[in-house]
């Protein structure tokens, strides 16, 4: 079988499973959102925690919840590191020095999972079991407790700003969610190869008689959240490049799997949450339409991209792994950069200069094809409510969505929402260029060495993750930059979804006219997908011009 023939195939595989298991996962999704009834070890959690999980927040109380819990999980994580030299499970390694433990904590509990250190050098395994593993499963339930309370606005009527109860969101996201799902597929992973210990690195004898250190440690239960959460951090440097992490094709196609599946049964929940599937066909037809087109776009850059090696080669191959080519390594780099996992299976500053500017232009969507879990289904409604407006002033008519008037308060927190994270991307990269400490750090020079600070600072705003490898990001600055950077492009994006879901929970619905524009037709779905190209087009043209879109040119 020939590369492009093993490329589509694995593409449709994909593809039919997600189908097979979006409806489910969402009707799933779905229930527990909606459902009044608690589970006895959800009892105890809150019981644990001491809140009242029937208690219908405010969408005020529901955001500080968001923020004070989001502050713990910061402080901890960040003592955790700079102390972990006392810890059991150390492995040797020093704290973390004051800077990076601030980058790493903000990082992970973000959802950004942004690495400056080599994770099998620094961390130790109590470090990655007890502080990023578990971040993991909990910021990723944070973002998708934020979507359900955005849902529950969009489907209440005079609920008077209310948008449902933060920690049960919290709790049942958890428990019936992310830990099944993780459970099982750990088990798998290890089945296939990927491994789950908590020993000390081993000491082998290779076979021309040599000594090789090969590093342990608690593998497999991190993989699977990493990709399941789209969270990314991986406990290896070359994160699933590496054969403990990502052992063979089969276990490349099934991380593939895991990081899109919530976000695209997000959107099927949503359709069932607000009582009409097809709102929700037409999100999740919006956010497939975008990532079919990234991972064409990508898969050709990288298999006949320009340049007489890969022309001679059949394709790109510097920093690809082997094991799975170019094609597998184009899958896994569009649908980790369109959702915000930020785990890579190749070095994407080794991607053609075209391949390099997609995956850009991934994460400036907003991670929106399909996005990270919750965040992803936020910022496509936030989307959709900026096309109907535009329909709206085109035709002359008040524009609603769902029945909920859009009024000056509601597009303002869009227009808020819309404009934080380009200007945290664009400010950030004017600040990196503009200190000698930033430049400092790139390894090329031009519009490549240019690339590799824009495409730092957009994976941090966008909370993604992944990195152009050329960049040496662990210094005091890029550190303290990156950090403010992930911190505001998570939470001031929440704040404005939540009082937006609380305008909306205070709406009146009103009854469907003769000018309402139907959000649910193949046209509302081409004008979303329109309205999300050019609105990044419009932002970001002039910074990729100076970067991957020069390179591509010269």
């Amino acid at each position: 079988m020939n590369a492009v023939a093993a490329g589509v195939l694995q593409i449709v595989v994909l593809i039919a499973a997600l189908a097979l298991a979006v409806p489910f996962l969402g009707r799933y999704l779905a229930h527990i959102y909606t459902s009044e009834k608690h589970l006895r070890a959800e009892k105890v959690a809150y019981r644990v925690l001491r809140v009242d999980p029937d208690a219908d927040q405010h969408w005020r109380s529901y955001a500080l919840a968001v923020l004070g819990f989001s502050l713990v999980g910061v402080l901890f994580l960040y003592l955790l590191a700079r102390v972990q030299q006392w810890l059991p499970l150390s492995l040797g390694f020093d704290p973390f020095p004051s800077d990076g433990a601030w980058n790493t904590a903000v990082s992970f509990v973000t959802n950004t999972n942004w690495q400056w250190y080599s994770g099998e050098a620094a961390a130790g395994n109590l470090l990655q079991i007890t502080g990023l593993t578990v971040q993991n499963f909990v910021s990723a339930a944070v973002g998708m407790s934020v979507a359900a309370a955005f849902a529950r606005g969009l489907a209440r009527g005079r609920g008077n700003g209310r948008v449902g109860n933060f920690w049960a969101d919290l709790v049942r996201t958890t428990l019936r969610v992310l830990l099944p799902i993780a459970f099982v597929g750990a088990l798998v992973l290890v089945a296939l190869g990927v491994i789950q210990n908590v020993r000390a690195d081993l000491a082998m004898t290779t076979l021309d008689g040599g000594r090789q250190i090969l590093t342990s440690g608690a593998i497999a239960s991190q993989e699977v959240i990493k990709e399941l959460g789209t969270n990314g951090g991986g406990p290896y440097n070359v994160n699933s490049a590496h054969p403990f992490e990502n052992p063979t094709p089969f276990t490349n196609i099934l991380e593939i799997f895991l990081l899109l599946v919530i976000p695209f049964a997000m959107a099927w929940a949503f359709g069932l949450i607000v009582k009409d599937r097809r709102q929700g066909g037409a999100v999740l037809a919006t956010m497939a339409t975008l990532w079919l087109g990234a991972v064409g776009l990508l898969t050709w850059a990288e298999m006949a991209g320009p340049g007489t090696a890969p022309q001679l080669a059949g394709g790109a191959m510097e920093g690809k792994e082997t094991r799975f080519g170019e094609a597998a390594s184009a899958l896994f780099a569009s649908s980790t950069t369109g959702t915000s996992t930020g785990a890579v299976n190749a070095m994407h500053d080794s991607l053609t200069a075209p391949g390099g500017g997609i995956a850009m232009f991934n994460m400036m969507l907003g991670e929106v094809a399909p996005g990270g879990v919750g965040s992803g289904l936020y910022g496509m409604l936030m989307l959709a409510i900026v096309t109907v407006f535009l329909c709206g002033l085109m035709v002359g008519r008040t524009p609603e969505y769902l029945g909920k008037k859009i009024g000056q308060r509601e597009i303002v927190l869009v227009a808020l929402y819309i404009l934080a994270t380009p200007i945290l991307v664009l400010v950030g990269a004017a600040v990196a260029v503009s200190f000698p400490a930033g430049p400092a750090g790139m390894l090329n020079s031009g519009a490549h060495g240019f690339s590799e600070a824009l495409y730092a600072v957009t994976s941090a705003a966008n909370n993604n993750g992944s990195a152009f490898g050329g960049l040496t990001a662990g210094t005091p600055f890029w550190n303290t930059l990156l950090g403010v950077l992930m911190l505001f492009g998570r939470f001031l994006p929440i704040v404005f979804v939540l009082g937006l879901a609380g305008r909306f929970a205070t709406a009146q619905h009103l009854p469907v006219g003769a000018g309402t524009l139907p959000t649910h037709r193949p046209l509302f779905v081409a004008l979303l997908t329109g309205v999300a190209l050019v609105v990044v087009g419009l932002t970001y043209v002039p910074a990729l011009a100076l970067g991957p879109i020069v390179e591509s040119l010269s």
